[in-house]
């Protein structure tokens, strides 16, 4: 009886989106104008199963009032000993395209993920993990109330804007998540295999730059 719900829960999921309550707890749907809140609302969250793999919530770090927010998918092993966001290879990265390509300090961003938690393995995020995680997400961008959002590769991408568009048709074109531009582009960590695409992303991330008027020196 138990697996036939579950069933029925998923095939209303298929159609429902991400507001519909799954079994392990309601998701988290309020917003706040405060980080401090949203922090305390997370908690020590059980929201989903990742709960029992994780050894620190990563909530994000950065500016409370930051005009730019970067937005990745999920913890890597680095962020899960550390509690900390984008401190790993694919983090350093970042940085450098934050503080050597934009000429901005990395405490001048917001920097968060969809999910608070790592997946085990560095798996992609399962659609119920993102269900019951991405509401303190939405809580974070409803709080700093940045101009411009970088969405950090395909899972941060889609998930945001709801849309299931590949990111290679997605990056370097304007979006618009609650009347904040958007600008999807790859995930450093793809870079990191990848180098071919640094320029793409350097692209992008200078139209970013052109939007927010921060000067560049090309």
């Amino acid at each position: 009886m138990k697996d036939l719900l579950l069933q029925v829960i998923r095939e209303e999921a298929s159609w429902a989106g991400r507001y519909l309550i799954l079994p392990h707890g309601e998701p988290f749907r309020e917003e706040s104008n405060d980080l401090d809140g949203v922090l305390g609302a997370m908690g020590d969250c059980k929201l989903c199963p990742l709960c029992r793999t994780r050894k620190n919530l990563v909530f994000g770090e950065g500016n409370a009032r930051a005009s730019l927010m970067f937005i990745g998918e999920a913890p890597g092993a680095s962020e899960d000993e550390t509690g900390r966001v984008f401190v790993g290879p694919a983090g350093k990265l970042l940085t450098s395209i934050i503080e050597n390509g934009m000429g901005l300090k990395r405490s001048e961003v917001y920097i968060a993920n969809i999910l608070k938690c790592r997946p085990p393995g560095n798996r992609d995020p399962l659609p119920e993990e993102v269900e019951h995680c991405i509401g303190f997400l939405e809580s974070q961008i409803a709080a700093v109330q940045p101009r411009v959002i970088v969405t950090l590769g395909r899972t941060a991408t889609q998930n945001l804007l709801d849309i299931k568009t590949p990111i290679s048709k997605l990056r370097g074109i304007f979006r618009e998540y609650k009347g904040i531009a958007v600008m999807p582009t790859y995930h450093p960590s793809y870079l990191l295999q990848n180098p071919s695409k640094k320029r793409d992303v350097w692209n992008d991330i200078k139209k970013v730059m052109d939007f927010l008027q921060i000067p560049r020196s090309e």
